[in-house]
């Protein structure tokens, strides 16, 4: 969408250049915004054909409860509104906050998923696999809601605000940490490793979220680059692609995995295509494969839960019309659309620092599908096990990758481990934060 993005807001900034008055007081949640709100959506949103004639706006105490009452349900379950500035730090991983995730087991204990290198968290040297058994001074259990989810009661995401932890660790041990939420800026890249499998090299790459680096043009991720000069510089030949925690981010940055995933048989041809709305069928686009890098693979398997959403499941469907893919774990979430910021084209919202993100288009791959909103299931059911770090022989998921590499199939050991929990994290967030969730 950037292209022409960035050529209708240089004609709009033109049209209104003509006629600058001095900018009011921001009034974020006046009428004024949730008018401004309802015409962005009756011009841009994907399903504006579905909107209900306009509510009166002063019956809204917020902005939120407005967007809310004129989503298209259920599908729309993704557009939200935020701040320029929070959305423009989302996508290149500046964030507040502890900087770690949870998940539980089969046993409904719960663990630290993955801590981000310069968080408060991580700089504590905090890791996968550690028991968490309190929370400010509480048992686990105490945070259980009365619809079977978990509210940890952690506080806003901004700096300042101290919890409490104590873990159980993976030698048996116990240690309370008390950790204070600061900024930080976060790394994509958890994990990345090459495993010997029979005589040929494997990859295994945990990646966390398609996050930009900032200031780099065109968009992209340095730390895919690095990734990716690593594992050519290794010589592999299949690769496990772990996004069982990420729920989306960056178009460009999928792009740019894409790019170097491809085979050289295949450069040049169809990635993906947007759907728009039937206003703005003019602004559609293709998008094809341009190869970077020397890698040549020649399978891919993915882990996958139902944190797996967004530009991760744009990166499946477009790859596989072209690769034999396996995916192992749990279904992805299923959102098979995506959104970019109206505060561009709308000036009260610009001058109100209010960023409406609604779902603006449809992705469908080479083939035509993009009906995938109950996500893709996986070829091997294969439940979570954040006891283990990342790497570990015991990680079920990644045993199960190693295998269908090897045999081509998971034993059935490992099918019969399967469980399904009734929380994950992705639940605890709404809006922007579910496509970067962490705490």
């Amino acid at each position: 969408m950037k292209k022409y993005a960035l050529y209708l807001s240089l004609l709009l900034v033109g049209i209104w250049s003509c006629n600058k008055k001095d900018d009011p007081t921001p009034n974020p949640q006046s009428d004024e915004v949730k008018d401004a709100i309802y015409s962005s959506m009756e011009e841009w949103y994907y399903w504006n054909q579905e909107l209900p004639s306009k509510p009166n706006p002063s019956d809204f105490s917020t902005n939120g409860e407005f967007l809310e009452a004129i989503k298209f349900k259920p599908l729309d379950r993704f557009s939200y509104l935020t701040t320029q500035e929070d959305f423009n730090n989302a996508f290149v991983g500046r964030n507040a906050g502890h900087g770690f995730g949870f998940a539980f087991d089969a046993n409904e204990r719960l663990y630290l998923t993955f801590v981000f290198d310069e968080a408060p968290a991580g700089k504590d040297g905090w890791q996968r696999g550690w028991e968490v058994i309190e929370v400010n001074g509480k048992p686990i259990s105490d945070y259980k809601t009365t619809t079977g989810g978990y509210d940890f009661k952690l506080g806003a995401a901004e700096p300042g605000i101290t919890n409490s932890f104590s873990f159980k660790l993976p030698d048996g041990s116990i240690t309370t940490r008390s950790n204070t939420k600061a900024e930080y800026q976060s790394n994509s890249v958890l994990y990345q490793s090459v495993i010997e499998l029979t005589g040929k090299k494997v990859g295994y790459w945990v990646y966390n979220s398609f996050k930009a680096t900032a200031g780099l043009n065109p968009t992209r991720s340095k730390e895919v680059e690095d990734s990716f000069d690593y594992y050519q510089n290794q010589g592999i030949s299949e690769l496990i692609i772990d996004l069982r925690y990420n729920g989306g981010g960056s178009v460009a940055v999928a792009e740019q995995i894409s790019n170097y995933l491809i085979q050289f048989a295949n450069n040049g041809k169809l990635m993906y295509t947007n759907e728009l709305n039937y206003l703005k069928t003019s602004l559609e686009r293709s998008t094809n494969f341009k190869k970077i890098g020397s890698l040549s693979l020649d399978r891919l398997v993915f882990i996958t839960s139902r944190g797996t959403a967004s530009a991760s499941e744009l990166v499946i469907n477009s790859l596989n019309p072209y690769f034999e893919i396996t995916l192992v774990g749990d279904n992805t979430f299923g959102k098979p659309v995506g959104s970019f910021p109206l505060s561009p084209y709308t000036p009260v919202l610009k001058q109100n620092d209010v960023e409406l993100v609604p779902i603006t288009f449809a992705t469908a791959n080479s083939v035509g599908f993009t009906e995938y909103f109950n996500g893709f299931e996986p070829d091997f059911l294969v439940g979570d096990t954040p006891q283990f770090n990342w790497g570990s022989e015991n990680d079920l998921r990644l045993l199960a990758a190693l295998q269908v590499l090897e045999s081509g199939s998971a034993n059935s050991r490992i099918l019969n481990s399967y469980y399904r929990p009734v929380w994950e994290m992705i639940d605890a967030f709404k809006g922007l934060q579910q496509e970067f969730p962490v705490y």
